[in-house]
């Protein structure tokens, strides 16, 4: 298993592909930040906070460019000072490599956000 999952590209996961299952799961989640939680072994899940909605939404316009240049999307709740990503494989009905290597992205894009958000406590 790779460790620098932000230097790889996701791949398309063909239809009816399995996903990733049991202690695989949590050993692709600690190659993440803090903050990252996989949510009934078939979603991958964090929350940004931000001092205000501009931010948030500058955010979340630098994961949508992001994940066009992947090909792979995650589902996106804005409001004001929070963005929550919710990332998973439509295709397979779970999570895959992909949905990892895309969250290791946006680890890696988070630096980059003026006004840098943080991981909610306990997320």
């Amino acid at each position: 298993m790779p460790t620098d999952l932000a230097a790889r590209r996701c791949e398309p996961c063909e239809t009816g592909a399995a996903p990733l299952r049991g202690e695989v799961l949590e050993r692709y989640r600690r190659q993440l930040r803090e903050g990252w939680r996989v949510v009934a072994d078939q979603k991958l899940e964090r929350e940004f906070s931000f001092p205000d909605f501009r931010q948030a939404l500058a955010f979340t316009n630098q994961v949508g460019e992001l994940a066009e240049q992947e090909g792979h999307h995650p589902d996106v709740f804005l409001a004001w000072g929070l963005v929550r990503l919710t990332l998973w494989t439509h295709s397979s009905g779970g999570l895959t490599e992909s949905d990892f290597i895309l969250a290791a992205k946006v680890d890696a894009l988070e630096a980059g956000v003026a006004g840098k958000p943080r991981a909610e406590p306990g997320s």
